[in-house]
């Protein structure tokens, strides 16, 4: 069991400054496989400590969810941006006890010993590496400036002086560790086997795609692009978008008739998920499931729903299906909006295929809620942070940012393909883009990439509706206007398509706050989140105007 690991526990509460620390014998080096596995593993056991933070903090101060009456008084201070310094959910101290053990493990493995000419603990190095990265990104995201701390603090006085010294932003954070990640770029994650009968190569963050993420973070999007391609196309491991998508079962009458789920948010979709313990004896479950969900634990009482913004940019999209006449001839078609057994049928499926919602007798005594709610994305022993398909949507942000909106909007319609990239992205942002748009023609093709809108919109390479924005006549002069004017427009649909695949995962809040820095633009967070209870709230939307208020308070 993860939690049997062997755990460096120092520094476990480094920000409180009455904290008793355990000091580390001098020269206590990590120098067999036994101590090596064992330490990594304590540290991937330490990450459960945040990982449904993760999500809470990245989904409920979003625009996809509102609390509701049964949440705890910490969800609703988070939901309403009025978190203390005695939230539950706001101890920065978990995240400086993981960057603490990372510190220790990297300054006293021996990462240069040598056996039959292989670097031992190359793998764990890299893999520790970048555990210390993504934290940092995490603590940026959610307290804006923190201290830079790359040694491990073994004293009180040490962990004091640390704590006061100089902060430091996202952009510094993000450029710090690209430079500490590039040389392991190509050094593969460490391979354990199954662990509790779960394969653990899944433990550990692709190098990759988290120098995609830093990358995007910090505007360097020609970068951010590389990085993510350089991922997903990997010819010994090769990452497609698949072609799971959620549908409508049709008849010879052409009548749209029960919705079909073949959406995976686990298995062969997750890059990376945050292992948690299968039994709640052994350590740290994940509670999301309690929190957006129904159950017998909270009385069927779930703390979050979807927002009706989030059910108007579902109902927004327009499900496009190809059908087959009896002839044989194909017929386009249009899922119809209205007398559906369910509102959330309307447009994209990806709502009413996760998201169920049923009312029955309530019960006499109010001790049981009548109202059932299932959220299918969470799983009480992981919580999956990377999936295929969001990394696919970062990356045509990326791609977009670099100055290629054609072969960002090729993701979202089409997929990204040779046949694809040929078709419809032009000759001229061909040569532009070069290799950030290289996929080999035997591994990528229609049968195992489709675009991410098809994902709850059908067949959307065929949907006339959703097409390339284009400027109107005489809008822009020369072919750059053009490709300034559209670049804006297919981040906001990059933004959607992210909401409509990514809702209640935890990328929401994040995604509007990039945008939104990007552009120095705060109503481009401010205005969507002060209508998540279905109406402008104006107070919150003028507390959201300033920046300082995205932000955690630090303990």
């Amino acid at each position: 069991m993860l939690a049997a690991a062997l755990l460096l526990t120092g520094c476990a509460d480094l920000m409180e400054t009455d904290s008793e620390l355990v000091e580390y014998e001098k020269d206590n080096h990590l120098d067999s496989p036994s101590d090596s596995v064992y330490s990594v593993m304590g540290i991937v056991y330490k990450l459960q400590t945040i990982a449904d933070r993760t999500v809470i903090l990245g989904e409920l101060r979003g625009d996809l969810t509102t609390v509701q009456a049964a949440a705890s008084k910490d969800l609703k201070a988070i939901a309403n941006f009025t978190v203390d310094t005695e939230n539950a959910y706001n101890r920065i101290s978990d995240y400086y006890a993981i960057i603490n053990n990372c510190n220790y493990f990297l300054t006293n493995v021996k990462k240069d010993l040598v056996r039959h000419d292989r670097t031992v603990f190359e793998r764990e190095y890299a893999a520790v590496k970048g555990f210390r990265a993504w934290t940092y990104l995490q603590l940026a995201q959610i307290y804006g400036e923190v201290p830079l701390v790359t040694e491990p603090l073994l004293t009180e006085e040490a962990a004091q002086k640390a704590m006061n010294q100089e902060l430091v932003g996202i952009n510094e954070i993000c450029n710090y560790f690209i430079d500490d990640l590039k040389p392991y770029v190509d050094t593969p994650v460490p391979g354990y086997g199954n662990i509790d009968e779960r394969p653990s190569k899944k433990f550990f963050i692709p190098i990759r795609v988290l120098l995609g993420d830093l990358c995007l973070w910090a505007g360097r999007y020609d970068d951010a692009a590389m990085y993510y391609h350089d991922y997903l196309s990997l010819r010994t491991s090769p990452v497609t978008t698949g072609t799971f998508h959620a549908y409508w079962d049709d008849t010879d009458t052409k009548e749209f008739r029960i919705v079909r789920d073949n959406l995976p948010y686990s298995g062969s979709e997750c890059l990376w998920s945050i292992p948690m313990e299968i039994n709640g004896f052994y350590g740290i479950q994940s509670n999301l499931v309690n929190i957006f969900n129904s159950t017998s634990q909270n009385m069927q009482f779930a703390q979050v729903q979807p927002t009706q913004q989030l059910r108007d940019l579902s109902a927004a999209s327009d499900y496009c299906y190809v059908h087959t006449k009896v002839d044989g001839s194909l017929d386009t078609l249009y899922a119809p909006k209205e007398n559906l057994a369910k509102s959330e049928y309307r447009g994209d499926l990806r709502l009413g295929a996760l998201y169920s919602n049923s009312v029955t007798s309530p019960d006499r005594f109010g001790r049981v809620s009548n109202e059932f709610q299932t959220i299918d994305k969470f799983f009480s022993d992981e919580v999956v942070l990377y999936r295929a398909n969001m990394i696919y949507l970062r990356y045509a942000e990326a791609l977009n940012r670099a100055g290629c909106p054609q072969s960002a909007f090729a993701i979202l319609k089409y997929g990204l393909y040779p046949d694809m990239v040929a078709k419809y992205v032009d000759s001229l942002e061909q040569v532009k883009a070069g290799t950030l748009i290289d996929f080999d023609v035997i591994l990528f093709d229609n049968e195992n990439t489709q675009g991410i809108h098809s994902r709850g919109s059908g067949n959307a390479e065929c949907d006339t509706l959703y097409r390339m924005p284009m400027p109107a006549a005489g809008e822009a002069a020369t072919r750059q206007d053009t490709i300034n004017w559209q670049i804006p427009r297919i981040e906001d649909m990059i933004i959607n398509e992210m909401a409509l695949e990514g809702a209640f995962e935890g990328y929401r809040y994040y995604d509007l706050m990039r945008i939104a820095l990007r552009r120095n633009a705060p109503e481009y967070l401010a205005d969507p989140i002060s209508k998540q209870n279905g109406k402008v709230d104006d107070t919150l939307r003028a507390r959201l105007m300033d920046k300082k208020n995205w932000y955690l308070p630090r303990p």
